[in-house]
């Protein structure tokens, strides 16, 4: 049957990024899935100029003292941009908030229970706010709603075998020679050649608790005594540790630690409230529950009363499940949510909503998902469509692209080589394009039947309880490539990440998070290149290396560097504006006079890393260079700034460091997160060469055709959360393909196309 017109999103003469002059028209209230390599320009289109245009549009609605508290959006660089319908955005930026945001606010299904509570629940309360953490009238006096409290680590804090004159004291800034012992020395309170666990209680409460504001004179300088206790916590524990520098930070975590509350037992309320119950069910106990478990809970209940609540927060609950969430329960804090499972958890609040006409844009909505979970996925985007919206999704599983109305494929290749819509068509018009994408979608790595022998002995866990594993042992082959497989929440990530390091400390965790950089970072100070770099930019000028380096003397003055001037707008996002005066190539105009090989060191920043891998013939910076090639990240510009790159960007990043060494034992969680199928391809042939050069490597993945080229295959399930935990097959992957009756064999058996 033929769908009706509704019209298309018009597109004219893109150049966002490396968009080369892209037209195109975007049909509306159908699904569009733009597919392409990594850095081909999909996201520069969907979210830099489709997605930036709409919510710059919705913000100049508002008055302007309204827009000052939001978001500020430039306008996309393009010819022509009509027909935009609002957007709504759901990312995989990971879900932040404090302790107090859960899944159960961030889904409305906290407000929903609550008014259940207040409606249902004996003894009787009154309003939702006395069912709430976040109310006076319902948390917890002790935590104060947080259900743990601050505690010290005593053991850190103090060696009892020492005296005060050995040094017992441990925190940074206690040293024996410093102000704050010189108090503790001259209050005349105890003996300093004493060991601490020599004093009477008397003399162990003046020195850990006292703080009555007395003074103490040293060097004729009045100072007020402070025990160490209230010393620390004013110093150090009255700080927000997310704003601390790395080291004060490490003294933090060392310091401070956190406890379950006594009173409420990390339930977070007060008894009144956790007294209060449903069919014997406080709401503490519900909100822990496995939200699958709850959904069937939910539907339990009869209170025609409350009929059309009870439907709304069951519903909620069941989509939760559809999108293969059910493993998480109510009380999960939002900040410990992966990327993937963050975007799901967004996507909740959109499935039940009366909106039509809207635009919704995805970033890889499957990320993180089992194949068996990814057809449930193509449903609710198909659901979403046939509301009335049309929906945007950049993908790269070929599950998902075929549920595509119109695919839009971008390319050919990456970065300067991409930015073209390399086809715009039907799923079916795809297969025969000869793009790259064409091509790989019936293609798939045949199962390895010849595998590697292990090396050593193995890495074993043993009886491993954490979260959801029952009770596990297992046996990882040392000198292979491991993959770790099953359904997301099935305890894959509590095996490998949480108890893997604890048996052997040494293991590398290569994730997707970086550390925390200034606006200065960028790749080539990530990789460490910059000073080979300005020593060949020196040599070959006869001149001193510090001219070439964007902090030193050789910087514009005007933007010290950056190549752009940051403006505080107060409550709106600083403006970003290109330096005039250096016009964003960041140095004094006699530095760029200044060539290597007919190169000024503000062309050096703008080279991608594969164009750069060709102009460097300094061997130091040549290897480095190839390594990130090598991870598919030669699409990356020198100078981009690391705050710019996706999760999968970052974590390659981190692997092209470790490229050559030997001997040690690497785990990968989900490294083909954001990766064309031709990408991945490319990085199995980096993990066979890791392995072959004497590492054990881990991987943690969902994709098949790792699966099928591995040597050795753990999967565990068979289900999410509690229905998960326990290991379904060990072995090579051709035993798990025959093996159906797991989700993971059966998917691995079934896969079509060519070898």
């Amino acid at each position: 049957m033929a769908h009706p017109d509704y019209g298309s999103i018009i597109i004219r003469g893109a150049r966002e990024n490396n968009l080369k002059s892209v037209s195109l028209d975007i049909p509306k209230r159908r699904i569009t899935v733009f597919t392409g390599v990594s850095g081909s320009g999909k996201s520069s289109l969907v979210f830099g100029t489709i997605a930036a245009e709409s919510q710059r549009l919705i913000n100049e609605t508002y008055p302007a003292f309204v827009q000052q508290f939001m978001p500020h959006y430039g306008q996309p660089e393009a010819d022509q941009l009509e027909n935009i319908s609002a957007a709504i955005i759901v990312d995989q930026q990971r879900l932040g908030g404090n302790s107090r945001s859960t899944v159960a606010t961030v889904t409305d299904a906290a407000q929903m229970l609550r008014v259940l509570f207040s409606r249902l629940a004996e003894p009787h309360l009154g309003s939702p706010g006395f069912y709430s953490y976040n109310d006076p009238r319902g948390l917890c006096p002790e935590c104060e709603g947080i259900g743990q409290v601050a505690a010290m680590n005593m053991a850190a804090v103090v060696d009892e075998s020492k005296s005060l004159a050995e040094g017992a004291l441990l925190c940074r800034g206690f040293e024996v020679d410093s102000w704050w012992c010189a108090a503790y020395f001259r209050s005349g309170l105890f003996d300093i050649d004493k060991p601490i666990r020599d004093y009477t209680p008397e003399e162990r409460d003046m020195l850990f608790n006292l703080d009555d504001g007395r003074k103490v004179k040293v060097d004729k300088i009045n100072l007020t005594y402070e025990g160490v206790i209230p010393k620390l916590k004013r110093s150090l524990g009255s700080k927000d540790p997310e704003t601390l520098q790395p080291h004060i930070r490490a003294e933090y975590d060392r310091v401070f630690t956190r406890k379950l509350c006594s009173a409420c037992q990390g339930a977070r309320l007060n008894a009144a409230a956790l007294n209060s119950r449903i069919d014997g069910h406080n709401i503490a106990e519900l909100s822990a529950m496995q939200v699958s478990d709850l959904a069937e809970w939910v539907r339990t209940i009869e209170a025609p009363q409350v009929g059309p609540m009870l439907g709304a927060l069951a519903t909620r609950l069941e989509n939760l499940v559809t999108i293969g969430l059910g493993y998480l329960s109510l009380d999960r804090e939002s900040s410990s949510l992966s990327g993937g499972e963050s975007q799901r958890v967004k996507m909740v609040r959109h499935l039940g909503s009366s909106l039509t006409d809207i635009t919704y844009v995805f970033d890889e909505p499957s990320v993180g998902l089992h194949p068996h979970d990814v057809g449930r996925m193509a449903g609710l985007m198909q659901q979403l469509r046939d509301k009335g919206n049309t929906v945007l999704i950049v993908e790269h599983k070929p599950d998902m692209i075929a549920i595509a109305d119109h695919v839009v494929d971008m390319g050919p290749l990456a970065g300067t080589k991409g930015g073209e819509v390399v086809y715009e068509g039907d799923f079916a018009g795809l297969l025969t394009s000869g793009t790259l994408t064409g091509n790989h979608m019936g293609r798939h790595q045949p199962t390895k039947e010849k595998v590697r022998k292990p090396t050593g002995e193995p890495l074993k866990i043993e009886h491993a309880r954490l979260n959801n594993l029952k009770d596990v042992s297992v046996s990882i082959p040392r000198g292979v490539l491991t993959a770790v497989s099953g359904v997301a929440g099935s305890g894959k990530s509590s095996l490998i990440q949480g108890c893997l390091p604890t048996a052997y400390p040494e293991t590398i965790i290569i994730d997707q998070n970086l550390a925390r950089g200034s606006r200065r970072s960028n790749t080539a100070t990530y990789t460490g290149i910059l000073d080979n770099v300005r020593k060949a930019f020196a040599k070959a000028n006869g001149v001193d290396a510090s001219l070439f380096s964007a902090n030193s003397k050789g910087a514009c003055a005007d933007c010290n560097g950056l190549g752009v001037i940051y403006t505080d707008l107060a409550h709106l996002d600083p403006m970003v504006t290109t330096c005039e005066t250096c016009d964003g190539k960041r140095f004094l105009p006699e530095v760029l006079e200044h060539r290597l090989r007919g190169r000024s060191i503000a062309d050096v920043y703008e080279m991608s890393v594969e164009d750069a891998a060709t102009f460097f013939t300094e061997p130091a910076i040549a290897k480095t260079l190839q390594g990130l090639v090598d991870v598919g990240l030669g699409y990356l510009t020198l100078g981009q700034p690391l705050s710019t790159l996706s999760g999968g960007e970052r974590q390659r990043l981190k692997l092209a460091a470790e490229l050559g060494k030997k001997g040690n034992i690497y785990v990968l969680d989900e490294p083909t997160t954001s990766l064309h199928m031709n990408d991945v391809d490319t990085l199995i042939g980096l993990f066979d060469r890791l392995v072959d050069a004497g590492s054990t490597v881990i991987v943690i993945e969902h994709n098949l055709d790792v699966i099928a080229r591995s040597d050795w295959v753990i999967d565990l399930g068979p289900g999410a959360g509690q229905q998960g935990g326990t290991v379904q097959f060990e072995g090579v992957p051709a035993g798990l393909a025959a093996q159906a009756n797991t989700l993971t064999g059966r998917y691995l058996a079934t896969r079509r196309g060519p070898s």
